[in-house]
């Protein structure tokens, strides 16, 4: 018996905007490159996603102003990261009580923290379970919000139904991303399966940027590539 219709109505009071379910048993190689063996022989990722304000993300482009700045680093970042942490914490607790195996990946988890990595990549297992593709600023997104979203993944052997269904890219030649960029880290390449992610963006340039700003006490914010999307944007 699949778990699918206990998992919708145990997270219906979170207030979560995308649950997906994955099938990573094709991905294991890709998976156990990115995390070893922690993360290895789980068949089920389950995604689960919370939409940004928009109410936040559109004051972006001032975020020099630290009020804007603040604003977006505690309520879409932070807090966000919280719920979704507690909400993956909780999910796997239960499918923990019910006798089946769950790992849940702490959302802006960095393992590798010279390449800027977690053990597994949330985009990667929401793209996989059809919510949405990863677009050039190597962001997932999706249909109604664009990149506006927040992911975190639980792995688990419980009985799911699954599918593996990448949805196609559909940035196509918009390039707005790679213009607004202020650090030119983003190349232009939509996403291939299985390409480097240096491929499409200069990760060591953006990890520089960010350092930057705390080193003149800024609040770290940037999301200029998030803010541009027209997918998320309310006048798209």
């Amino acid at each position: 018996m699949y778990l699918n219709s206990s998992i919708k109505k145990y997270l219906k009071s979170y207030s979560i905007n995308y649950l997906g379910f994955a099938d990573l048993i094709p991905y294991q190689d890709e998976i156990i490159k990115s995390g070893g063996d922690i993360v290895c022989g789980y068949p089920v990722g389950i995604s689960i996603g919370i939409a940004l304000l928009n109410s936040i993300v559109d004051q972006l482009p001032n975020r020099e102003n630290q009020n804007v700045a603040c604003e977006y680093r505690i309520h879409a970042y932070d807090v966000i990261n919280q719920r979704l942490n507690i909400i993956a914490s909780m999910l796997s607790g239960y499918l923990t009580q019910k006798g089946f195996k769950a790992l849940p990946i702490a959302v802006a988890d960095r393992s590798d923290i010279e390449t800027a990595t977690a053990p597994i990549s949330h985009k990667m297992i929401g793209h996989i379970a059809g919510l949405g593709w990863i677009g050039k600023n190597c962001l997932l997104i999706t249909a109604n919000n664009g990149p506006r979203v927040r992911f975190i993944s639980v792995l688990t052997n419980a009985p799911i139904k699954t599918v593996n269904n990448p949805i196609e890219q559909k940035c196509r030649d918009c390039m707005q991303c790679v213009e607004i960029c202020p650090t030119h880290s983003i190349k232009g390449r939509n996403f291939i399966l299985g390409e480097e992610r240096e491929e499409r963006l200069n990760y060591k340039v953006c990890e520089r940027y960010f350092d930057s700003m705390k080193e003149k006490q800024q609040y770290s914010v940037c999301g200029m590539c998030l803010y541009a999307c027209p997918y998320g944007k309310k006048d798209k």
